[in-house]
């Protein structure tokens, strides 16, 4: 059936569903999930990924993570829910909005580093109406796309690793590990672009051109540890899951978030088991298949 109206969620949902994986079991090792990721290790290659505005508060998410050994990111907010995160002793990536004000942005950059932040990402997409050549207005906060020198200076303006959220080609990659960033978050932030490339499906094309030392992170359409595996199978460092989360989060707080993330870790560990990948860097490409008629 025709996509009407180009869901972009649909499409990528579609596409993962595509892609099967083949078995090769013999002579496997119970797997490690562990991974090192900017210096520190954590139990899962699974992030809690960059939501916002959560009524019960973002510290309680933050928590969550924290529980599952795993990395938070941290969406829009003011700096007082940024610093709630960051109290929890969670690794916590703060994902900044392109703010037309620039100095919203450098004072987001200078609390979070000041504040003990693990990373920082900018969400540069996130600036153009969806159906309108204009600037966006979210939460009453004018946006702004960024110049490349823009994007520069903010990358400049700190010491701490800056990741461009919502890349979606192998073009835009590259262009942000020129500018300095350690990685990109490859998405298209829920069907914000109509008819977008399904983010996994590019990351193949995205790692040969970027090479392996510069951080991709899969973000968007990733549902459970199957689907983290076939991101980590095309390329992805790490991978992000948002929506799932926010079920367990409402209903059970940070031990939701954290018993949903490790049971999404599990099924990552069983799909490394039945296909022989001893641990995360072991995941080999060569087990995914498209079967295009699905």
């Amino acid at each position: 059936m025709k996509n009407q109206n180009g869901n972009s969620d649909q499409i990528a949902r579609k596409y993962m569903d595509s892609l099967v994986i083949e078995e090769r079991v013999l002579g496997a090792v119970k797997p490690s999930t562990k991974v090192r990721f900017l210096g520190e290790e954590f139990d899962t290659p699974i992030m809690a990924g960059a939501l916002s505005h959560l009524k019960n508060g973002m510290g309680i998410y933050a928590e969550g993570a924290r529980l599952a050994g795993a990395v938070a990111c941290i969406g829009m907010g003011d700096n007082e829910t940024f610093g709630a995160c960051l109290e929890t002793g969670a690794k916590v990536i703060k994902i900044i909005k392109p703010y037309a004000d620039r100095e919203e942005i450098f004072s987001r950059i200078r609390y979070a580093e000041e504040h003990g932040a693990f990373a920082i990402g900018l969400d540069g997409g996130h600036a153009i109406k969806t159906e309108s050549p204009e600037f966006d207005t979210i939460q009453g906060c004018p946006m702004k796309l960024p110049t490349n020198e823009e994007m520069r200076e903010y990358i400049q303006a700190t010491k701490l690793p800056f990741f461009i959220k919502d890349v979606l080609s192998v073009r835009d990659a590259v262009l942000a590990k020129e500018l300095g960033a350690a990685g990109v978050i490859v998405g298209h932030h829920h069907d914000l672009m109509h008819w977008a490339t399904p983010p996994v499906m590019l990351l193949p094309e995205i790692r040969k051109a970027v090479g392996e030392d510069f951080i991709l992170i899969a973000d968007g359409g990733i549902e459970d540890g199957f689907d983290a595996f076939k991101a980590l199978a095309m390329g992805a460092d790490m991978v992000s899951v948002g929506r799932v989360l926010m079920p367990p989060y409402m209903t059970d707080g940070a031990e939701g978030v954290a018993a949903t993330l490790k049971t999404l870790t599990d099924e990552l560990a069983s799909m490394m088991y039945r296909t022989s990948a001893a641990d995360v860097k072991s995941i080999d490409p060569t087990v995914i298949h498209q079967a295009w008629w699905l």
